[in-house]
């Protein structure tokens, strides 16, 4: 799948399970935290490409981001392996708990910073192409975003660990809709697959999966912040 649609998808995922699942952990979220976590969980379903040399988030910085996802693609084993398995799913959820918890409000702003610039770049709301007007555009947008954000983000929300591990896993799960699936359980080498989308951007992602996901999730959204909040609990 295409980064476009593996946001929407993270997006989707976390306007569906947001009345429902967080309650179940212990969360309680307001509409604002919908919002911002729907908006996050779209970035957080690009990491699992930080395996993939030109994907959306190698575009993200340049040169940099390309030597980053070069590095680990290396580290990793290559595309699709080892960040495409649950493992890397719990890693990123753990990983973005402890830094919350042990390192504060920085760390929240700088995770919210990136993620809310890689759903900028996966969601095309910047200027087409991959040079230094696109990713200066993205950054500077995330910076308002961010910084717009702040009034409602708390210092440690709980919910931000679940919206970067739920789009971590969104992305696996549509690549398992694709040829060569996902490695779920790496080191296991089996790919899990139910061949959907037989090519990269093909009409079945573009003119149907990705509509659709869309206005489910603005439908959601709607549902839940605006016509029944109290769904949240």
């Amino acid at each position: 799948m295409m980064g476009h649609s593996h946001a929407v998808s993270g997006a989707l995922l976390f306007a569906a399970t947001a009345p429902f699942v967080p309650p179940l952990m212990g969360m309680h979220l307001t509409p604002a935290d919908v919002l911002m976590g729907t908006v996050l969980c779209a970035g957080a379903a690009l990491l699992p490409d930080l395996d993939h040399h030109d994907g959306t988030i190698a575009n993200f910085l340049g040169p940099v981001s390309k030597l980053l996802c070069r590095f680990v693609s290396w580290v990793s084993g290559g595309h699709r392996h080892a960040t495409h398995s649950l493992l890397f799913v719990a890693l990123m959820g753990a990983g973005s708990w402890a830094g919350i918890t042990f390192l504060g409000r920085n760390f929240t702003i700088g995770l919210t910073f990136f993620l809310l610039a890689m759903a900028i770049r996966a969601l095309r709301l910047h200027p087409p192409g991959d040079g230094p007007t696109a990713w200066i555009t993205q950054i500077g947008l995330a910076a308002l975003g961010t910084f717009g954000m702040l009034k409602w983000l708390p210092n440690a929300p709980g919910w931000l660990p679940y919206a970067v591990a739920l789009g971590t896993l969104a992305h696996l799960l549509g690549d398992c809709l694709t040829k060569q699936g996902s490695p779920l359980l790496w080191p296991h080498k089996e790919r899990y697959e139910i061949v959907l989308i037989k090519r990269t951007g093909n009409d079945m992602e573009t003119k149907i999966l990705v509509p659709v996901m869309t206005v489910a999730t603005f439908a959601l959204l709607l549902w839940s912040t605006a016509i029944s909040p109290t769904v949240l609990g």
